[in-house]
C-alpha cells in the first residue's frame, strides 16, 4: 500500500505574510529581513553575513565615537552624528521611500477640451501660503469666469478657470499676491516646463 502523501508546512512572514521564500519579492523586504534572520535564517545565508558584518560595523563605529568624544574637549562629535542620523529619520518614509521637499513653484497649464473650449488649471499656490478657495474667487471675479478648487489627477488641489487666460494670469498673480515671484510661475507647453519670466 502507498503511503499517505504529508502536507507541506510553509512558514509564512509574520510581517509581510508571503512565504519566507518569497519575502525578496514583496515590498516590505528591509521590514523582513530581521524576522527571517531569526526563523529562516537556511534561506537567506546572505542576510546572516550582511548583518553579522552591520554589527561589526555598528561596534567600530561606537568604538570610534567614544574615543573621538574622550578626545575633544567639547563633545562635539558625537552631537554631529547623532543630528545626521535625525535628519535621514525625516527624510526616510516607511518602505524605504524618500520624502522629497517640494519646491515652491506655481504650475499654470491650458487644457483643451470639446475642441474649442479651454480650461487653465493652476497648481502650487498653496505652497506659498494661499488659500486656495480666496484664490478661486478672486481669479474668477477677475476673469469673469467661473473658477473652482478640484482635486487633480495627484490628489492635490488645484484651481481650474473656464477660459484661456494663461498669459494674463501671470499678471495677475504677482499683482495680488507678492509673496510669489514671477520666477517661480511656470507654464507647461507641448509637455514642457516653461519659465513665465
Amino acid at each position: 500500500m502507498a503511503e499517505k502523501p504529508q502536507p507541506v508546512r510553509v512558514l509564512y512572514c509574520q510581517v509581510c505574510s508571503l512565504p519566507a521564500e518569497y519575502c525578496e519579492f514583496g515590498s516590505d523586504f528591509e521590514k523582513c529581513k530581521p524576522w527571517l534572520i531569526q526563523n529562516a535564517p537556511d534561506l537567506y545565508p546572505d542576510l546572516l553575513k550582511e548583518a553579522d558584518s552591520k554589527e561589526a560595523d555598528k561596534v567600530a563605529q561606537q568604538l570610534q565615537s567614544t574615543a573621538l568624544s574622550s578626545g575633544s574637549a567639547d563633545g562635539s562629535a558625537p552631537s554631529g552624528g547623532a543630528s545626521a542620523s535625525k535628519q535621514e529619520e525625516v527624510k526616510r518614509l516607511p518602505g524605504g521611500k524618500i520624502k522629497r521637499k517640494e519646491k515652491q513653484e506655481v504650475v499654470i497649464e491650458k487644457i483643451v477640451r470639446n475642441k474649442r473650449k479651454c480650461i487653465t488649471t493652476v497648481k502650487g499656490l498653496e505652497l506659498f501660503g494661499i488659500k486656495l478657495s480666496d484664490a478661486s474667487k478672486k481669479l474668477g471675479k477677475k476673469f469673469a469666469t467661473g473658477a473652482s478648487v478640484v482635486k487633480g489627477p495627484t490628489e492635490k488641489e488645484q484651481i481650474d478657470v473656464q477660459g484661456d487666460i494663461a498669459y494674463d494670469i501671470v499678471e495677475f498673480i504677482t499683482e495680488t499676491w507678492p509673496d510669489v515671484p514671477e520666477t517661480a510661475i511656470f507654464f507647461i507647453e507641448d509637455g514642457r516646463k516653461v519659465a513665465a519670466a
